[in-house]
């Protein structure tokens, strides 16, 4: 079953004083893009957290938020001063360039979960790690959880898409028959209407008609698309991981459509193509999100 890159999860460590509270939030992207913002008192931990998630999610562009909520009647929190300026200066000067005059800079710096202290604030020993670590693979399997439910939904988008186009596959074959004829005869009219029927040399304009019509036929372009059509299910079905794949495949797929349509000169079949390039855009657009 595919997975989509998109997900959130959040978790909560209880301890004594704190409440620990990581999330972990995923969207999608070509590789493993991990950003993390840590509270200071587990900085030194960060490089544990990033491993085992990127361990876990394997690709997206995933946000990491670990930050401390007090418990009431806890240490008193302190003011980080020369932080909350700097950050304030920093802020203000950004809003100035992009002209957002609606925006508090001050509101921004004071939800800032890292401009506060406790008395009490210190590195965290291997039993309280244990906890906090513990709400990392939580939240990570939570995440996990989200992307198995989003990635049901895109199981059934793709196939329904896939089987659209095996549908028109099919129903092209109803305007092929005729095609080939009627290409004869449009070809024949013309030649009689420009050139007399005796001076036409019947055997080479048998052989040149054999050899342009050879080139307009589409079986091949159709058995490939077929093949490529099932190599596309069959590998959601048998991969974990499948979005470049199926990516890969679905450029596959928009070279035989295109050629197809290219060869088909025929209105009535080159409707049926459009349809089909339609499907598969969609079909692109959803692969991006899959993991």
């Amino acid at each position: 079953m595919i997975q989509s890159m998109t997900g959130f999860g959040r978790a909560l460590a209880k301890l004594p004083e704190k409440n620990v509270v990581v999330e972990v939030k995923s969207l999608n992207s070509k590789q493993l893009d991990l950003n993390s913002r840590v509270v200071s008192i587990y900085r030194d931990r960060d490089l544990e957290i990033r491993n085992y998630i990127s361990s876990q999610l394997v690709r997206g562009k995933i946000d990491v938020l670990v930050y401390v909520e007090a418990k009431e009647g806890a240490a008193e929190r302190t003011l980080q001063e020369s932080l909350v300026k700097n950050y304030y200066e920093k802020i203000s000067k950004l809003a100035a360039e992009l002209h957002a005059d609606n925006f508090s800079p001050m509101d921004a710096v004071m939800r800032l979960p890292e401009i506060w202290s406790t008395d009490n604030q210190q590195l965290a020993d291997e039993e309280e790690w244990k906890t906090v670590m513990a709400a990392v693979v939580e939240a990570t399997n939570r995440i996990t959880t989200y992307r198995v439910q989003e990635g049901e939904a895109l199981d059934k988008d793709l196939r329904a898409n896939i089987q659209t186009i095996m549908d028109l596959l099919a129903s092209i074959e109803t305007y092929e028959k005729a095609r080939v004829p009627n290409i004869r005869k449009r070809i024949e009219q013309s030649l009689n209407e420009f050139i007399e029927s005796e001076k036409i040399d019947k055997n080479r304009l048998e052989q040149e008609m054999i050899f342009y019509l050879e080139k307009l036929d589409i079986n091949e372009e159709k058995v490939r698309l077929a093949q490529h059509c099932k190599y596309f299910i069959d590998t959601m079905d048998s991969e974990e991981f499948a979005g470049k794949k199926l990516n890969f495949i679905a450029q596959e797929m928009g070279r035989e459509i295109n050629t197809m349509g290219s060869k088909s000169n025929d209105a009535d079949m080159q409707r049926i193509v459009v349809q089909m390039k339609d499907n598969l855009e969609k079909i692109k657009e959803q692969v991006l999100n899959v993991l």
